[in-house]
């Protein structure tokens, strides 16, 4: 395995393998590597023969009153784990490397698919997103990149860019990984106190009750939704965020009634921490 620090240095590997005829798997990652991300590295590892992984906290997507600085950060256990998941490279690059200068050079999604869900109170949030994603696209050049279906939105803003922009690799969308009990894996879900961690259930318990519900012959989102919505509700330590639903792909506002694809999504605070999470109906 290879830690590699400095952009000249990856593009040098990534250019020799290329010449080699070989094929190359990116993974991007925050670090605080759990069992979702390591699902995603080793998907990577068994289908591309190079499989890069970067280690990057982006302080561009982080808002002014966000945890960037309380983000939980491994980077000698992160190297251990994803060595293990069958990273051959791991990219930690510095802020300044990615971003040298004052003056920023953006890449930016537009429009509601990025209104919506997480964007509506992080409004930078996805311009950090994809101006990393598109940076790391150009570094690695890599013939498939992976993500996992927990950030749905961020899914729907890349697969959007990577359309628009005419990226040339193929997204992999991996399953959300759960704990034994239910809920999904993420870096912030240490901030949780015993009590906040039990509440959390809570998530996807409703989110099983959507499934439940469209399974029977429901159709209408918003029945589906305000359901997810008062199980919720019920829980005292919950603080609602949001529980909405869209139209995949592509994060399109539905009518009452839909066939298809749908994404139910909800974020919810317990106590300080922020959890998000979703199901997608008629999958």
């Amino acid at each position: 395995m290879i830690l590699c620090t400095d952009v000249k240095g990856l593009r040098k590997l990534v250019k020799d393998t290329g010449k080699k005829g070989k094929t190359i798997g990116l993974v991007p990652t925050m670090g605080a590597l759990h069992e979702g991300h390591i699902s995603l590295i080793t998907a990577c590892s068994r289908e591309n023969d190079l499989t890069i992984v970067s280690i990057f906290v982006n302080p561009v997507q982080f808002g002014p009153n966000e945890d960037f600085d309380q983000y939980p950060r491994d980077l000698s256990g992160d190297c251990q784990k994803a060595e293990a998941a069958g990273a051959d490279i791991i990219f930690t690059p510095d802020a300044g490397s990615l971003y040298p200068g004052k003056d920023m050079t953006w890449v930016e999604t537009t429009g509601d698919i990025v209104k919506v869900l997480c964007g509506r109170t992080r409004p930078i949030h996805f311009r950090g997103v994809t101006t990393i994603i598109a940076k790391l696209f150009n570094i690695t050049m890599p013939d498939k990149a992976y993500f996992g279906q927990k950030d749905a939105q961020q899914v729907e803003v890349i697969r959007k860019m990577v359309n628009d922009l005419f990226f040339d690799v193929e997204l992999h969308i991996m399953p959300i990984v759960r704990e034994q009990d239910g809920l999904a894996k993420s870096s912030r879900n240490i901030y949780l106190n015993k009590e906040e961690r039990q509440s959390a259930l809570v998530l996807y318990k409703s989110l099983k009750c959507a499934q439940s519900l469209f399974l029977q012959g429901e159709k209408n989102l918003q029945t589906i939704c305000s359901a997810v919505h008062d199980m919720i509700a019920a829980e005292p330590l919950g603080s609602i965020e949001y529980v909405e639903a869209y139209l995949l792909p592509g994060l399109i506002p539905a009518n009452e009634e839909f066939n298809g694809r749908a994404l139910v999504a909800v974020a919810v605070r317990f106590g300080t921490t922020r959890l998000i999470d979703n199901v997608i109906l008629g999958e």
